[in-house]
């Protein structure tokens, strides 16, 4: 993923909350074909943030780079699924 671009967060998983090394993104819900209107977050100030769709848990760790995330599975590679 390229670091100027607007990384992608998923959570098939179903994990209680996703940290992620990016304040801006964008959720997906889960890999398509299950996923929700992929909506762009901007956690501002705050270092959480909660999906108004799927109501995952979204913490902000500075440790992560960007477009980053622990678990790594919840990081979503579009062009990798296109």
């Amino acid at each position: 993923m390229s670091d100027s671009g607007v990384p992608h967060f998923q959570n098939d998983l179903g994990v209680e909350s996703v940290r992620i090394g990016s304040k801006i993104f964008m959720c997906i819900g889960a890999k398509p074909p299950f996923d929700h209107p992929h909506v762009f977050l901007d956690m501002g100030d705050e270092v959480e943030k909660i999906c108004p769709y799927c109501s995952t848990l979204y913490r902000y760790d500075p440790v992560l780079a960007h477009g980053e995330a622990d678990p790594a599975a919840c990081v979503w590679h579009e062009l990798a699924h296109a």
